[in-house]
């Protein structure tokens, strides 16, 4: 019984459900590391207030400062239905790891997607504009608000 309950937890991290779609947070981590060049990619589902599920954020190291999120976002929209393309991203100066070269997911998790506590660039994929814009603290009180439709 124990294996199974570490297996089923194991397994909540590996898919996140969106607007009534489970989506695999692996999988598209795959989409976006073939998008950017094989650099490392993690991708979690976020939690917005008064919003089904959860929404997609990828953390994507990129210790050169070479990641273009122009093409990214061009991707994306090729590659992954819209429930499945992540609305925000995280740039990361060096991949988070264990003491056994795990990627740490859970702490990129816990910190979520607030601009006033993630000293981290994080950006936020505009609906209309098809692209990636700074996520800012006007924007993020927005989007928790409601007033940013997603």
């Amino acid at each position: 019984m124990e294996e199974t309950s570490k297996y089923l937890f194991q397994c909540v991290h590996c898919l996140s459900r969106w607007r009534g779609e489970n989506v695999s947070t692996a999988e598209v981590e795959g989409v976006i590391s073939s998008l950017i060049g094989l650099k490392d990619a993690i991708v979690y589902g976020v939690s917005i207030p008064n919003v089904e599920g959860r929404a997609g954020m990828a953390a994507i190291a990129d210790p050169e400062k070479k990641l273009n999120l122009v093409t990214l976002a061009k991707g994306l929209k090729t590659k992954l239905p819209v429930y499945a393309r992540p609305l925000f991203v995280r740039i990361l100066p060096e991949p988070p790891l264990t003491a056994t070269f795990k990627l740490k997911k859970k702490e990129l998790l816990e910190d979520g997607y607030n601009p006033n506590t993630v000293t981290d660039p994080l950006f936020y994929l505009d609906q209309k504009m098809g692209e990636f814009v700074p996520l800012t603290p006007k924007l993020y009180d927005d989007i928790v608000q409601g007033v940013v439709r997603l």
